[in-house]
């Protein structure tokens, strides 16, 4: 049974970095395509940023490009988002998702992903 976890919220001030972790566990062969996904109240989970199997391929919502950093590592199945300048407005539960495990291409619909994580906060404050 594949397991999804995240790692690494917390609060931060305007302008400051946090670094998130996800390991996912149990029967993940062949690096599937792996992304970061954020949630507010009332609203759906929105895209933040993906990555391919192999780490060569990556996309990020425009919201975060430029601040926000995705990468993994394939060996011990983990990804990684580092965020830089970040602003009230990624205030967030941060979900980390996999694609399943022969699907290597990733994709910015949430719905393309079927192993999700519990979330971790994300509170940026002003």
């Amino acid at each position: 049974q594949v397991q999804v976890a995240e790692s690494g919220g917390g609060l931060a001030q305007a302008g400051g970095s946090l670094r998130l972790s996800c390991e996912a566990s149990g029967g993940i062969l062949n690096s599937p395509a792996m992304g970061w996904f954020r949630q507010t109240p009332g609203t759906g989970r929105e895209f933040v940023a993906v990555i391919s199997g192999t780490g060569a391929d990556t996309h990020y919502a425009d919201s975060v490009k430029g601040r926000f950093t995705i990468s993994r590592d394939s060996a011990k199945n983990m990804i990684y988002l580092q965020m830089n300048s970040l602003e009230p407005e990624d205030t967030a539960v941060y979900h980390c998702a996999s694609r399943t495990k022969n699907l290597t291409r990733p994709s910015m619909n949430a719905g393309a992903y079927i192993h999700w994580g519990q979330g971790t906060q994300v509170t940026v404050s002003s």
